[in-house]
């Protein structure tokens, strides 16, 4: 069966509150209405939530995406779309300086952006009451976010074309980095020192009615418009234009909280969507285990006191903390109790990661960052994810033992993982666990001490998979150990788990916790690091067989190189270069980008131009290009006929 929930549902819970706990296999899709639902051979509750019911209440957010019931994407500007009258929808605002300071245009201000050519501000030189004595007319549009402006255009009504045309102005650029006030080169000062500006235009003793200026393509926020007294008398400008162009270099969306109903178990989360090349679609996500994910201070006025309660002493909450005034606001921080951290950002190409959550969660949220070039940007049309209810287990605690191994070497490793169950949690027969390279083997499984009947169900290039006697909560607490042998190759590896029940083969397998689960022994991770520190990049170079013949009889017919490649921080170029004994290069053999772990190159003992080598003794040089400069290792074959 599956349960498809409306829109409504999102607003009246924020994205989705549930009065009673779900049960089973529940997987939500935000956006994507028209894809049709997930097929699987198992029931399942099927969510449906929008991307429009994005509320600040519930802490959603979005800047300068445009979203769609199909997809959100970073917005892009009409290079035909005056800017200017629309900027306080688009979350901006136009300000000028006063006496006072800078204030939000108002008045005759108004009359340079309202769209209607047939309006104007006069410029006399002296504006008195509200400007004083000012003589020079400022005016700063605050675009509402930053974005590439293509050209300002301004004009005079065109009944005054021949004698009311602006003599000297400035064009300035503020790109909203606070980190630069203060050090561009036209800083206002005193009571107008709140911009400062870089500029981009200065005109002097202009002639021309019509200026239309193509603005440096540099991101900015803040655009100045400066008209100093000009000495020929009266002048006016009927519209102040500002054109756009392309994708705005940044914007992203934040989810509401999602609130589960229920701790879950977090399982895979999907996407689809587009990302041009040259554009970045970052996808990352947080899980807590209640609905407020921040944390509110409030200056007592006691020094520099800061609290987290009100004056009646209750804990500060979204909704309290915007009503204080602004003087006691003392700031807003990340939950570090109860919330988790954005993760780090998935690979978006991959359209598939794990949840970040290590433990079952009640309340989960997503956030997309979008950067973009002028041409290039992207979109995301949905976001999918699996939970499960109850959990498999409340918590899962796992460390292995030892923490450190030899780089490259065969290592008998257990896995101690300690599971707390309540009454509710389905439990759990099976578990998985990562490996940078394929296991050498599963020796034993053990229960409290107790050696237990065990099945390997998986041993491959990811990791093993093992399945057992069923823990359920009744075993809570108890000590299970899973011994197997593997190899490290980087320092810092980390053996991720899942525990799963093999009986529901579709629920959430639900990730394992690096923590204490035995107090005999002196580990609390997961991770492994390697015990030669300055180890080489290369390591266990072998050639296999050390002599073949490319006869092209099916037999013997190619050499293989296989190295350890240790410690590299990420993927990196390789490749194997094959010489005669003389020093002259017969072959190169491009090995693609490889990362940490066991490498496999081979050759099938021909020269650059595809012919058989001559009989002889050719030297294999394994090439590196790691972080730390190119690593070198050389080996010999025989080629025999």
């Amino acid at each position: 069966m599956s349960k498809t929930f409306s829109a409504a549902a999102w607003v009246l819970g924020g994205l989705l509150a549930w009065n009673s706990p779900a049960t089973g296999l529940t997987i939500y899709r935000i956006g994507g209405a028209e894809a049709p639902a997930p097929q699987l051979d198992t029931p399942y509750d099927f969510v449906q939530l929008p991307w429009a019911e994005v509320n600040p209440a519930r802490y959603g957010s979005t800047e300068q995406v445009v979203v769609t019931d199909a997809s959100i994407a970073p917005q892009q500007l009409d290079p035909d779309t005056n800017l200017a009258p629309l900027l306080k929808q688009q979350g901006g605002q136009v300000l000028s300086l006063t006496w006072i300071g800078w204030n939000p245009a108002f008045g005759r201000d108004l009359d340079l952006f309202d769209g209607d050519a047939n309006t104007a501000f006069l410029g006399d030189g002296n504006w008195g009451g509200d400007y004083g004595v000012i003589k020079n007319k400022s005016i700063v549009f605050d675009l509402g976010g930053r974005y590439l402006i293509d050209r300002v255009v301004f004009y005079p009504r065109q009944r005054f074309a021949a004698d009311r045309f602006i003599e000297h102005f400035l064009v300035g650029m503020n790109d909203g980095d606070p980190l630069k006030d203060g050090t561009r080169v036209h800083n206002f000062g005193g009571r107008g020192g709140a911009f400062d500006f870089d500029i981009a235009y200065e005109g002097i003793e202009n002639t021309a009615a019509r200026v239309e200026l193509a603005m440096p393509r540099n991101p900015l926020r803040y655009l100045l418009f400066e008209a100093p007294e000009n000495t020929r008398g009266i002048w006016e400008v009927a519209e102040f234009e500002i054109y756009g162009t392309g994708y705005v270099p940044a914007a992203s969306y934040v989810s509401n909280v999602i609130d589960l109903g229920s701790a879950a178990s977090l399982g895979k989360l999907s996407w689809q969507g587009r990302q041009d090349p040259g554009a970045q679609v970052s996808l990352s996500m947080r899980s807590g285990e209640d609905e407020e994910p921040n944390t509110y201070w409030r200056y007592t006025f006691r020094g520099d006191e800061r609290s987290r309660f009100d004056a009646q002493g209750k804990p500060l909450t979204l909704a309290s903390y915007g009503k204080l005034e602004s003087a006691e606001k003392a700031g807003v921080t990340h939950d570090t109790e109860r919330w988790d951290f954005w993760s780090s950002a998935y690979d978006f190409v991959a359209g598939t990661g794990a949840m970040a959550a290590t433990e079952p969660r009640r309340y989960v949220q997503f956030r997309a960052d979008f950067s973009a070039t002028e041409e290039a940007g992207g979109a995301l049309d949905y976001l999918e994810f699996a939970v499960s209810i109850p959990p498999v287990a409340t918590e899962a605690l796992a460390e292995i033992v030892p923490v450190a191994a030899e780089a490259g070497a065969p290592t008998a490793f257990t896995y101690k993982l300690r599971p707390r169950l309540r009454r509710e949690d389905l439990g759990f027969d099976s578990i998985e666990i990562d490996t940078p390279a394929r296991p050498l083997g599963v020796q034993a499984v053990r229960l409290s001490g107790v050696p237990v009947a065990f099945s390997v169900t998986r041993l491959d290039d990811r990791g093993l998979g093992v399945r057992f006697e069923r823990v359920s909560p009744q075993q809570t607490g108890e000590l299970l150990e899973v011994d197997f042998r593997a190899e490290v190759f980087r320092y810092g590896t980390t053996f991720p788990g899942r525990v799963f029940d093999s009986q529901h083969p579709n629920e959430v397998h639900q990730p394992i916790t690096p923590g204490d689960a035995d107090g005999l022994v002196d580990s609390n991770t997961l991770t492994v690091a390697l015990r030669d520190v300055a180890v080489r990049t290369i390591g266990a170079l072998r050639v296999v067989p050390a002599a073949f013949s490319p006869n092209g009889d099916g037999a013997n017919d190619r050499v293989e190189l296989q190295a350890d490649l240790l410690n590299l921080g990420q993927a990196v170029p390789v490749r194997l270069a094959v010489f005669e004994l003389s020093g002259r290069r017969v072959r190169l053999v491009a090995g693609g980008t490889q990362a940490s772990g066991r490498l496999r190159l081979s050759w099938d003992g021909r020269n650059e131009r595809g012919e058989p080598v001559p009989p002889g003794i050719y030297v294999l040089r394994l090439e590196v290009e790691a972080d730390r400069g190119q690593a070198v290792a050389q080996s010999v074959v025989s080629v025999v006929y």
